[in-house]
């Protein structure tokens, strides 16, 4: 009965990861194309609307993470959020204001902030610390998946049907989240594990607000500021990509944005695995500076052609930089805060830090685009990926404990080889 139940548990996170994908983030680049294309809106107005979203997600990010910290409804919370993201996206056709436009985005990035900490405190509360990374890897290969798949959807029928099929393509996805979720069993989950407890019990009870855990924990905080400048540099990219894309071809700008998405997810789903897989005997750091690496070489390849097929092959890069990234994140911030009780809410606080720099992303490239044009603007993004590639290489320490590395190279086989 215990395996058929953690055969269920793990196909339906495989599933949540999957269908939630193209929920979790909204409508990310297909937005400024819409609005570009569409309400022919201007780049600093479309980049200010995106800001606008990422300060509401910013607020929200740490009360988010205390909330799943503290709730036993977590997947009813997954569940209400994915409704909230598709039902706002879909009153953006009927909207043509720039108040109500970004009062739906922002309402959208509201709902979204309770993803990331919910489905890392369901993973966690499921598998235990030691398959967490393990498991990890293979929710970032699903949602790698499932974005791929949505975006290759959301090409073909933007051609067939227009831009606006996107929004719809949505409501489906978000509909299967919901399902997914509803089959994850709510006893498998143990929720003082979920938010980073102890089995012994240590560290329950205590509920400090995210940023005191932040600021009172250096190698977080140096991480946290890591984790701004990558999102202050990578934020903007694709979506400048997709208006150069609409300025040469509006019909053929969505379709082409959408093979840059689909390239990127499909090189991440081997890097999540590969991540998930070597995170535990490699090490955290070597990996991270890898992927911090792809992002300062990126921002300088976009400024060698305007050809779109170019873009779209650099854009190839962007699945080894943030598959990396964004499979250890979750590991990396359970490493600093474990047997603390505090990992979603610490995770919330650092979501917020790195979104304060995705959120200024847009609005930092869209006023660089207007004063000195593109290619100035990938350049910026560049440079500021590059602080972060030092900043993380000279004050972030390795997160891998010892009895973690020694208990995966027993016989070969990682602590989490548990989860099928």
């Amino acid at each position: 009965m215990a395996t058929h139940l953690d055969r269920r548990n793990n196909l339906s996170l495989d599933s949540l990861n999957f269908f939630l994908a193209d929920v979790r983030d909204g409508l990310g680049p297909y937005l400024a194309i819409y609005l570009l294309a569409v309400h022919q809106w201007q780049p600093a107005s479309i980049g200010l609307v995106m800001t606008i979203a990422g300060i509401a997600a910013l607020i929200t990010q740490t009360p988010a993470g205390a909330l799943v910290d503290a709730t036993r409804y977590k997947r009813a919370l997954i569940a209400v959020a994915a409704l909230l993201v598709t039902g706002s996206c879909l009153l953006l056709p009927f909207v043509t204001s720039f108040s109500l436009v970004a009062l739906t985005q922002a309402l959208s990035a509201v709902a979204a902030s309770i993803f990331a900490p919910a489905i890392c405190a369901i993973t966690l509360g499921i598998s235990g610390p030691r398959a967490f990374t393990r498991r990890t890897g293979r929710n970032e290969t699903f949602n790698h998946a499932g974005n791929a798949c949505a975006a290759l959807l959301a090409g073909l029928f933007a051609w067939l049907f227009g831009p606006v099929a996107v929004f719809y393509l949505m409501a489906v996805m978000a509909l299967g989240s919901v399902i997914a979720v509803s089959f994850v069993s709510a006893e498998a989950i143990d929720h003082d594990i979920a938010r980073g407890l102890d089995p012994t019990g240590a560290g329950q009870g205590q509920q400090p607000s995210g940023m005191a855990v932040l600021f009172g924990n250096r190698p977080l905080l140096m991480f946290a500021i890591c984790c701004a400048l990558f999102h202050l540099a990578n934020a903007a990219m694709l979506p400048l990509v997709s208006q150069k894309l609409a300025q040469a071809n509006l019909h053929m700008a969505t379709p082409l944005t959408s093979a840059c998405i689909v390239a990127a997810q499909l090189v991440m789903v081997p890097i999540a695995l590969l991540v998930g897989a070597k995170a535990d005997v490699w090490g955290r750091k070597p990996l991270l500076l890898a992927g911090f690496l792809i992002l300062p070489l990126r921002g300088v390849l976009y400024v060698l052609s305007d050809d779109p097929w170019w873009l779209v092959a650099v854009q190839l890069l962007d699945g080894v930089g943030a598959g990396i990234f964004g499979a250890l994140f979750p590991v990396v911030v359970k490493d600093l805060t474990q047997g603390t009780g505090h990992f979603n809410i610490s995770l919330g606080a650092l979501s917020t830090v790195f979104g304060l720099g995705a959120a200024l992303s847009n609005s930092l490239a869209g006023f660089v685009v207007q004063a000195a044009g593109y290619s100035a603007a990938f350049l910026t993004l560049a440079a500021v990926a590059a602080a972060a590639l030092l900043l993380l290489w000279l004050a972030v320490p390795e997160t891998l404990h010892g009895d973690a590395r020694q208990a995966s190279d027993l016989a070969g086989t990682p602590p989490s080889a548990a989860v099928p």
